[in-house]
């Protein structure tokens, strides 16, 4: 099952696949120590592509376990659409796989969707919460991109990485089509989560987006008020959910500004809210 064990991020991760649910999952683990963080890709996309000049800062002082997704990497596919339930679902049984009773979380895109999922059907598995460029609720969302996805085909992507990618490490790379058919009816007839469920997510919660990503800025907004976010730190404290706007990013590049991303999701892991200094 498993190959060869890491003790620091520059070594090789441990690799394996985890059976789940009709797939052999996928799966890494590179450095050590602390609460595990769990890297989530996002679709079309794989551990490498997604988080590949990450885990190297990320894996520093901490174990971080990265999954391939049903249908992506190294993952073969199943007779099954793609949900974020059913996603999870697969993610649910890696960690009892791996006897991790609980992780920090840490999803893009679809993967967002999968730890936002994660949050609220299981919030005894989540510690902490960072969901990057992904909405709780479809209007949210630009309605241009929702119109791309829905026609994605082959000659799309053809010539790209992700085509490349997808080619050289699938189980089956004769089935592309398959997943990008699976995916432009990604979640089809989810009506989102209400304001209630998101208000009673338990886990502290960071929300990354690009200023010029898929997701609305005023959702994101949005999405940090309903978790406590939004107030005058300095008088009411900083509080434990909070907001990171990357700029000049798209939803594509999302996570490319390496440095960003790695210092606002580390910092929101290894830092407590600070209290207020100012009297009220």
């Amino acid at each position: 099952m498993t190959q060869q064990t890491s003790t620091t991020p520059t070594q090789a991760p441990t690799t394996g696949y985890a059976p789940v649910n009709g797939l052999q999952m996928y799966y890494e683990i590179h450095g050590s120590g602390g609460t595990p963080l769990l890297l989530l890709h996002g679709g079309l996309f794989d551990i490498d592509q997604q988080f590949g000049a990450l885990i190297p800062h990320l894996a520093q002082g901490r174990q971080v376990v990265a999954a391939d997704f049903q249908g992506h990497g190294r993952t073969n596919d199943a007779d099954r659409p793609l949900t974020a339930a059913g996603l999870a679902a697969d993610v649910v049984g890696l960690l009892e796989h791996l006897g991790l009773a609980q992780v920090d979380v840490f999803g893009f895109s679809v993967g967002g969707a999968v730890a936002l999922h994660l949050a609220v059907e299981h919030p005894e598995l989540v510690r902490r919460l960072v969901v990057s460029s992904v909405s709780f609720h479809p209007d949210g969302d630009r309605g241009e991109n929702t119109e791309a996805v829905a026609e994605m085909t082959v000659d799309m992507i053809a010539g790209t990485p992700m085509e490349a990618a997808y080619r050289a490490k699938s189980p089956h790379p004769e089935k592309l089509q398959d997943l990008l058919t699976k995916l432009s009816h990604f979640d089809e007839g989810f009506a989102g989560w209400s304001d209630d469920a998101i208000r009673g997510i338990a886990a502290p919660t960071l929300i990354t987006v690009g200023d010029c990503d898929m997701v609305r800025l005023e959702h994101a907004v949005r999405f940090l008020q309903l978790r406590g976010g939004d107030v005058n730190g300095d008088f009411d404290g900083v509080p434990t959910s909070q907001l990171a706007v990357f700029p000049g990013t798209t939803h594509f590049f999302g996570l490319s500004r390496t440095t960003m991303v790695v210092d606002a999701v580390t910092t929101f892991l290894d830092t407590d809210a600070a209290p207020p200094i100012m009297a009220g």
